[in-house]
């Protein structure tokens, strides 16, 4: 008998944009605390409410975005909102400058975490040429080639499988659902309001 217990998410994120959101942390630390501390009048609250609105933010954008998926279900976490699609509510795939995913209703998912990179497919062509030019004449040519695909569009080849292999499962059935993410928004928001606050009363 199969077994249909829930296997552990595998997880894709942006290395990239993870590395990219923790310099800009940094970054924004060293300044708001020069600010703050050696600020003066009302540069340490601009400094504050400037910190309270862009963090957020760049957390949002870099280290938060991440796409998990095991047997069930697939989860998004993008900037602003967490989206769960049960395998069964899972229309399609789709790579071109984005990678998506459609639901039976037609809704697209961007996929943030998983981000395309047209210099990575235009490198992993430009090997599949030169190893085609290589191996001409050989009778086994075709079966390494096959298997060159730029890391995000493995990714997608990875979860197109895992849905196509879960669909039907009892466990994988169920409606889309949306959580907007008020722990990011929140903040942004009040920061925004209290730095145009400042500004105004400047």
């Amino acid at each position: 008998m199969t077994s249909e217990t829930t296997s552990p998410d595998r997880i894709y994120r942006s290395p990239a944009g993870i590395a990219g959101g923790v310099v800009l942390l940094a970054l924004g630390a060293w300044l708001g605390a020069d600010a703050v501390i050696g600020g003066t009048g009302r540069t340490p609250w601009l400094a504050l409410a400037g910190l309270l609105f862009a963090v957020p933010l760049v957390v949002a954008f870099t280290i938060r975005p991440a796409v998990y998926g095991n047997d069930d279900r697939l989860r998004v976490r993008n900037p602003f909102r967490v989206i769960t699609l049960p395998w069964a509510a899972v229309a399609s795939f789709r790579s071109g400058y984005s990678n998506e995913v459609f639901d039976e209703a037609g809704n697209k998912y961007q996929l943030w975490s998983i981000p395309v990179s047209l210099r990575a497919r235009r490198k992993v062509q430009r090997r599949h040429l030169r190893a085609q030019s290589a191996a001409r004449g050989q009778q086994d040519a075709t079966a390494p080639l096959a298997e060159q695909r730029a890391p995000a569009d493995k990714s997608m080849d990875e979860l197109r499988e895992l849905c196509e292999a879960r669909a039907v499962a009892r466990t994988s059935q169920g409606e889309p659902s949306v959580r907007w993410a008020y722990e990011i928004i929140a903040p942004a928001v009040a920061g925004a309001v209290l730095l145009a606050l400042l500004i105004a009363l400047g």
